[in-house]
């Protein structure tokens, strides 16, 4: 690949860009073909050398490289970006944008089609453009002067139409086009009221080869807009249209008043695979094999639409549609709608979800922001979870499955002072007992049969400097509880077969959904084990015990599965939140989640809310069966707390499991109320 070219140093924009070799290498040649940017600098950890295509590489925070305007960054690089931002006054640009923006205005920079014999039509598409357009005749006089030039130009239609283009506008290039006839592309040029426009210049050539004029379409180069035009004299830009027609990149479909079609072009061709015969004269609802017709939706409501998600064509092409009606005085007489192939970027997107899920274990995703609540119980546990935030004491989650635990680790990583630092997560008992300890721990060269070559880091190695989240902590065998209260004791490791000790610098989150004493009594925890664990330890009420959380968690629940089926339900009904909140949900809010999504998966394309009947929830109902005609003699402190514990249970079960209420019913704190639930064994 050449080095961008320097010769429009002095009017580009210089930037640095943050993120992985895929992003940037296609950024460089974004910014190569546009001139409009220059990259000045890259950061990525996948680059190792001092220079990238002759481009500077910038190998942390401090740096001599200084004089640009913005920072362009992917996902990942989000938080070296605002340090660069905040140091350097920068700009912040997302880089899927800054890919979607340029893509756009190369297509944008192809030339629409002509709409053929359809004189209406031609008037509604360049009436609706944001692209400023001029046209001059053989003598030079101006013929067509679009709205959008005079929102550029500053200067009326009627203050332009029929004179001579010099007199308008001294510093035309037209009537060099006229002279030469020869197309001038992306041209930069200043207009003289201080406008920067990029510009294309053509002449108008009639089949014969006689000059009839010239024309520009020019853009204010801070907006990337939807194209269209405005027509004033068909005779003189018909060869233009027709022009701006063949070379389009984008595919564009007019339906008449019936939703029939009117007329189509060859990208439109090209991406549905049907040719004008298929589809001319033909319903709207031909080419879509998936989806509902966005035309005929159009024509009946006679209003835009825009980013409508479709498959069209024989091989399921995955499109974004635009579709706006064509009104002339009122009446429909039509729509025409613009086809955006997004299989590509569909492509790459699902690439991306691939390589996160790969390094996800290295990451922490969420923040506080991301735990969605409104009750008093959820504020308690997020104050409690921010507090051991702030501190680098152990912390201990407990809830019950699907409570959202692993959401508070991630939460409480990102607000500490180790959140750039790795997070490792590790499930306990999603791994086997044996090799549990040599993945926590590592191992020496040689310590068992198929231990490689050199030895391996352990994961609590890995985590140094940072966190280290212990899911279902409870089921740890005996043997590695101890060499975990070592780590916690002693802030050391020691790998299988090895006799050295390396001391760590680890936080560790442990999070468990059983009763951890009653494991205590039993013998299967070890009760120092937990006297460590347990010094921050926060509940995660569940889902039943705070039922007021269900709208605002079933609204962004709604939001994500939309995004996931590429679907768009709206929103439940009044009575279908209401069976939410009648339910007790024992799996809590990942049982939530999987009701709305089987919820949608049954729903037809063209519904938009989730009624009672499509949640199909059966009510749950708890009974506590205690035989008190069952009297056993106890010691008294036993039967104290036995006692205690059944006025818990009867609190709880008259404030509806509502454990705030409760402990104000009971006239405690909410910390000693939960720590008595956790004491005996209550599950609400």
């Amino acid at each position: 690949m050449k080095k961008i070219a320097m010769s429009g140093e002095k009017t580009m924009q210089n930037a640095v860009l943050l993120g992985d070799l895929r992003d940037i290498h296609t950024l460089i040649l974004l910014f190569q073909r546009s001139e409009i940017i220059f990259p000045l600098a890259v950061m990525s950890k996948d680059i190792s050398g001092d220079h990238y295509y002759g481009i500077p590489v910038m190998k942390g925070q401090e740096s001599n490289i200084n004089g640009y305007e913005y920072i362009v960054y992917s996902p990942d690089y989000q938080i070296q970006a605002f340090q660069l931002a905040k140091d350097n006054d920068a700009g912040l640009l997302p880089a899927g944008h800054v890919r979607l923006l340029f893509e756009e205005m190369f297509q944008n920079e192809s030339r629409m089609p002509a709409l053929k014999n359809q004189l209406v039509t031609r008037d509604i598409i360049l009436d609706s453009t944001h692209d400023g357009m001029i046209a001059i005749d053989e003598n030079g006089s101006i013929t067509l002067f679009n709205k959008s030039a005079e929102k550029m130009t500053g200067i009326t239609k009627d203050e332009a139409i029929g004179l001579p283009i010099l007199e308008v506008m001294p510093n035309s290039q037209l009537p060099r086009i006229l002279r030469t006839k020869t197309e001038e592309i992306n041209r930069e040029q200043m207009l003289p009221n201080g406008t920067k426009i990029y510009t294309t210049r053509l002449p108008i050539v009639d089949n014969e080869g006689n000059t009839l004029g010239a024309f520009a379409v020019f853009k204010d180069i801070t907006e990337i807009v939807d194209m269209a035009e405005e027509v004033t004299n068909l005779k003189s830009i018909q060869s233009m249209l027709h022009s701006i027609i063949q070379s389009s990149e984008e595919a564009i479909s007019v339906v008449d008043e019936k939703g029939n079609g009117l007329m189509i072009n060859p990208a439109y061709t090209r991406l549905t695979g049907y040719a004008a015969d298929e589809v001319i004269g033909k319903p709207a609802t031909i080419d879509i094999t998936e989806g509902d017709s966005m035309h005929m939706q159009v024509l009946k409501t006679r209003k835009p639409v825009r980013g409508a998600r479709l498959k069209v064509g024989p091989k399921k092409r995955d499109v974004v549609v635009n579709v706006a009606p064509i009104l002339v005085d009122g009446q429909l007489k039509g729509s025409v709608g613009i086809i955006h192939d997004v299989s590509e970027i569909k492509s790459l997107t699902e690439e991306l979800t691939r390589a996160r899920q790969i390094i996800r274990t290295l990451e922490a995703k969420y923040s506080f922001e991301d735990i969605v609540w409104s009750s008093l119980e959820m504020e308690f546990a997020i104050e409690q979870a921010k507090l051991a935030a702030s501190t680098p004491a152990t912390v201990l989650l407990r809830g019950e499955s699907g409570t959202g635990k692993e959401l508070f680790a991630h939460a409480i990583h990102n607000a500490s002072d180790r959140k750039y630092s790795k997070f490792i997560r590790v499930n306990c008992a999603a791994i086997s007992e044996s090799l549990l300890e040599s993945e926590l721990f590592g191992y020496v060269e040689g310590a068992f049969s198929g231990a490689v070559r050199g030895g391996k880091r352990g994961l609590f190695e890995e985590a140094n400097g940072g966190s280290i989240f212990l899911d279902e902590i409870g089921e740890l065998a005996l043997t590695t509880q101890a060499k975990l209260l070592r780590v916690l004791q002693e802030k050391e490791i020691r790998r299988v077969g090895d006799t050295k000790s390396i001391p760590i610098n680890v936080r560790v989150i442990g999070a468990t959904n059983v009763n951890l004493e009653a494991k205590i009594a039993e013998g299967s925890f070890r009760q120092d084990l937990y006297y460590r664990l347990n010094r921050m330890p926060i509940f995660i009420p569940a889902l039943r015990e705070r039922k007021g959380d269900i709208p605002l968690l079933a609204a962004h629940l709604l939001q994500k599965l939309n995004q996931d089926y590429g679907r768009n339900v709206e929103a439940l009904t009044d009575d279908a939140v209401l069976a939410l909140k009648e339910y007790d949900w024992p799996g809590n809010v990942r049982e939530l989640e999987n009701v709305l999504g089987r919820a949608i998966i049954h729903m037809e394309h063209h519904e938009h809310l989730i009624d009672r009947v499509k949640l199909n929830v059966l009510k749950a109902s708890v009974a506590l069966d205690v035989d008190h005609n069952s009297v056993t003699i106890q010691p008294l402190n036993s039967q104290i707390e036995e006692f205690e514990k059944k006025v818990i249970i009867e609190t709880l079960e008259q404030c509806g499991h509502n454990k705030t209420k409760a402990a104000k019913t009971l006239n405690v704190s909410l910390r000693n109320f939960y720590y008595k639930i956790e004491k005996y064994g209550i599950n609400s």
